[in-house]
């Protein structure tokens, strides 16, 4: 089994829901921003939810997928999509993170690797609701406790690829935040980055007063230490592993 960053017990403090409308704001290159203060979402829980679906083969497939080619060749130029939420389908392990500074100096991670699930109603403020290995309905959830937003500072939400996990580039995946007032924002994790195995999706700052929702999507080649690295996190990682089941 391959192995990950895990925040080092010793050096990091013991760790231990948000409705949307009918539309939503995509987060992209050009639109990158949205700030939760001026839609009147700094209370309550936002909740963050990571979904993902698997891509066969462009051009592979079955005899029947070629015949179908044959008769559409339009179709050969777009990616073949699996929904990847049964064991069954393919072994997919996708986890949601999240790097947090406090006001206080207060740093850490929120992950599954090393049960680092957090707390909503205390420090960090964030918490995850579980790991979830093999995808489901719903997918993994992370929750922020914005009424706790002047304890802090800034957080980055990352996801990273677990062992025997297909690449970035085969797996479609889609980070979407349910503020409590106001629509969804969504951010696509669909750039091809086939060695990639970590992703820094967005970013929570204070800027000018108000919190601000700040789309990233920076793929990675190393695991968490390096996100720490390239946002200037500080923390001491070492290898983790996760427990068979």
């Amino acid at each position: 089994m391959a192995f990950w960053d895990s925040l080092r017990r010793d050096k990091s403090p013991h760790f231990d829901s948000g409705s949307s409308a009918s539309n939503a704001i995509e987060l992209t290159k050009r639109h990158p921003m949205v700030s939760l203060t001026k839609q009147g979402a700094t209370t309550g829980n936002l909740r963050v939810n990571l979904s993902w679906r698997m891509r066969s083969s462009d051009f592979g497939g079955s005899t029947r997928q070629r015949g179908s080619l044959l008769r559409h060749p339009s179709k050969m130029f777009q990616p073949d999509v699996v929904q990847a939420h049964t064991q069954g389908v393919v072994n997919v392990d996708l986890d949601l993170g999240c790097l947090y500074e406090l006001e206080d100096g207060t740093k850490g991670v929120v992950q599954p690797l090393g049960n680092f699930l957090g707390g909503l109603n205390e420090s960090p403020y964030v918490q995850l609701s579980g790991d979830d290995r093999f995808g489901s309905p719903s997918g993994e959830t992370l929750y922020v406790n914005l009424d706790h937003r002047d304890e802090i500072k800034r957080l980055l939400v990352f996801v990273y690829i677990y062992d025997q996990t297909p690449a970035f580039d085969r797996t479609h995946a889609v980070v979407t935040l349910y503020p409590s007032n106001g629509p969804r924002i969504e951010i696509q994790l669909d750039e091809r980055h086939p060695q990639a195995r970590s992703c820094a999706v967005f970013a929570i700052d204070k800027v000018k007063g108000d919190m601000v929702v700040r789309r990233e999507v920076k793929f990675v080649y190393g695991f968490q230490a390096e996100l720490d690295r390239l946002y200037g996190w500080g923390l001491q990682w070492g290898r983790g592993y996760k427990t068979k089941i």
